[in-house]
C-alpha cells in the first residue's frame, strides 16, 4: 500500500536536518535549528494538498485534511515531535540502509569498531528479512520522533492521493522541544480543534500506550568549604562526599538498570563538581500517583538529614513536576484506545498495550484537554547510535494512521 521508497527517502531528508533541543534554553524552540524542519514540514504539507498550513511564532505546525464524508464524525488529530534529545548528537546523521536483514551482527563503524549486535539487542531478530535504516554510530538516527512525522506525512498523502477512503477532518502537529519535556507547552489545543488525538512516538512496531510515568526532576546543590587541602583539618568541606551520601542513601535497586514494567525509579542523570559545591541532576519516575509523590518525599527527606548530621543548611533541593500519568484522563474515552486497537488488527500488525517507561505530548496534552494515547513509530535504542527503524514498521504505523481515519468515519456513520 505504502511507497516502501518514499517513505524510506522522506525519513531520511527529515533525519539528516539536525534539530537537537537544549534543555538550557528558554525560548521556544530551544534551538534555532528546530527551524529548518519545521518549515520544510509546513511547505512540505502545503505541497501535499492539506489545508490551513500554519507555522506560529514558536514553530507549531499545524495542518487539515478536510472530511470527505457527508456525515458528522469526530475530529481527530495525530502529532508528532520534530526535535531530538540533547544526549546524543544529531549533526551530520549519516544514514545506512541494510536491506533483506540476515540476523547477524551489524557493522555500523568498522573503524571504531562499533557493532549492533542481536546478542545484546534481541528485537532485531524480530526484523529478519526487513530492511533496517541504522546510524554510522557516531550520531543517533532521529527516529525518535522523525519516524512519526514521516508516517503522518505519509498517511495525509496517501489519503488525499485515494479521496474513495472515507474520513473525517483530520488535524496534524508538528511540535518542538519534546525531549525536554515541553513539547506541549505552547500547544494551541482550542486552535487545534480536535476531540482526541495520537502522538506516533512509539517504539516497535504494535505499541499502543494509554498510560505512562508521573515525572518530576530534582535538582540537589550541595555546598562544600573549600580550604587548601595543607591547612584543611576541621575546616574543609568537601561537598563531592556529601552528595556521594546523597546518592547511596537512595535506593540502589530503584533505578533504571534494575526497574522495568510499571516499576519507578531514580535516576542520577548529571553530576557535575568540586569541594565547594556539587550539584546532581535527577529524575523521578512512577506510574503510580500514591508512590511518585513518596518518591519527592523521600528525597526531600533525605536532605533534610544530611543537613541535621552537619549542622547547617548544606544540601539545596528543588524539585519541578514535568508530566503526569495521562491514564486518568484517558480511560473515560477508552474508545479511542479500542479504535487505535482495531485499526491496528485490520492491517495486520498484533497491538502490544502496555505503560510507557517515559512520557509523550500527550501525557500533557491529555491534561491540556485533549486525549492522546500513544501508538508506535517503528524505532528501537533511541537516544544513541545502535538506533535503528525497519522501513516496514514505519509503512505499517503509516496503513495503522489511514485506518483509524476509515474506522472513525465509519463509527459515526
Amino acid at each position: 500500500m505504502i511507497n516502501k521508497e518514499r517513505i524510506t527517502n522522506r525519513f531520511i531528508s527529515y533525519i539528516k536536518i539536525d534539530t537537537q533541543s537544549d534543555p538550557s534554553s528558554n525560548s521556544t524552540p530551544s534551538t534555532l535549528k528546530q527551524w529548518d524542519l519545521a518549515k520544510k514540514l509546513a511547505e512540505e504539507l502545503k505541497e501535499i494538498g492539506l489545508q490551513d498550513v500554519s507555522i506560529d511564532e514558536h514553530a507549531y505546525v499545524m495542518a487539515t485534511l478536510p472530511s470527505n464524508i457527508p456525515h458528522q464524525v469526530p475530529v481527530i488529530g495525530f502529532v508528532a515531535h520534530f526535535d531530538t534529545t540533547p544526549d546524543f548528537s544529531g549533526t551530520n546523521v549519516n544514514p545506512q540502509i541494510i536491506e533483506n536483514y540476515d540476523g547477524n551482527d551489524i557493522v555500523l563503524n568498522k573503524e571504531k569498531d562499533i557493532i549492533l549486535s542481536p546478542e545484546y539487542f534481541e528485537d532485531l531478530l524480530q526484523y529478519k528479512g526487513q530492511t533496517i535504516i541504522i546510524t554510522d554510530g557516531t550520531t543517533l538516527l532521529g527516529a525518535d520522533d522523525k519516524a512519526g512525522i514521516t508516517e503522518i506525512v505519509s498517511a495525509m498523502e496517501y489519503l488525499v492521493d485515494n479521496p474513495e477512503i472515507p474520513h473525517g477532518t483530520i488535524r496534524i502537529c508538528f511540535t518542538p522541544d519534546e525531549e525536554i519535556g515541553r513539547g506541549a507547552h505552547k500547544f494551541d489545543v482550542e486552535k487545534f480543534g480536535a476531540e482526541w488525538a495520537y502522538t506516533m512516538d512509539g517504539s516497535q512496531i504494535g505499541e499502543l500506550e494509554y498510560e505512562n510515568f508521573n515525572a518530576a526532576q530534582a535538582v540537589i546543590t550541595v555546598e562544600g568549604k573549600s580550604v587548601h587541602p595543607g591547612y584543611a583539618k576541621d575546616k574543609m568541606v568537601n561537598s563531592m562526599y556529601i552528595a556521594q551520601d546523597f546518592i547511596n542513601s537512595l535506593p540502589r535497586l530503584e533505578t533504571p538498570e534494575h526497574t522495568e514494567g510499571r516499576q519507578g525509579f531514580f535516576h542520577l542523570s548529571s553530576i557535575k563538581g568540586d569541594v565547594e559545591e556539587t550539584k546532581l541532576e535527577y529524575i523521578i519516575r512512577d506510574h503510580d500517583t500514591t508512590h511518585f509523590e513518596a518518591r519527592k518525599e523521600m528525597m526531600r527527606d533525605l536532605v533534610s538529614e544530611i543537613c541535621s548530621q552537619y549542622e547547617r543548611e548544606c544540601i539545596k533541593i528543588e524539585i519541578k513536576d514535568q508530566y503526569r500519568n495521562m491514564r486518568e484522563k484517558v480511560e473515560p474515552v477508552m474508545h479511542i484506545v479500542d479504535l487505535a486497537q482495531k485499526a491496528m488488527e485490520e492491517v495486520g500488525v498484533t497491538p502490544i498495550i502496555k505503560p510507557i517507561r517515559g512520557g509523550t505530548d500527550g501525557a500533557q496534552l491529555s491534561f491540556m484537554g485533549l486525549p492522546c494515547p500513544n501508538i508506535f513509530a517503528g524505532g528501537h535504542n533511541f537516544h544513541g547510535k545502535y538506533e535503528y527503524v525497519p522501513v516496514e514498521s514505519m509503512q505499517k504505523a503509516t496503513e495503522v494512521i489511514i485506518k483509524l481515519a476509515e474506522l472513525t468515519a465509519k463509527k459515526y456513520e
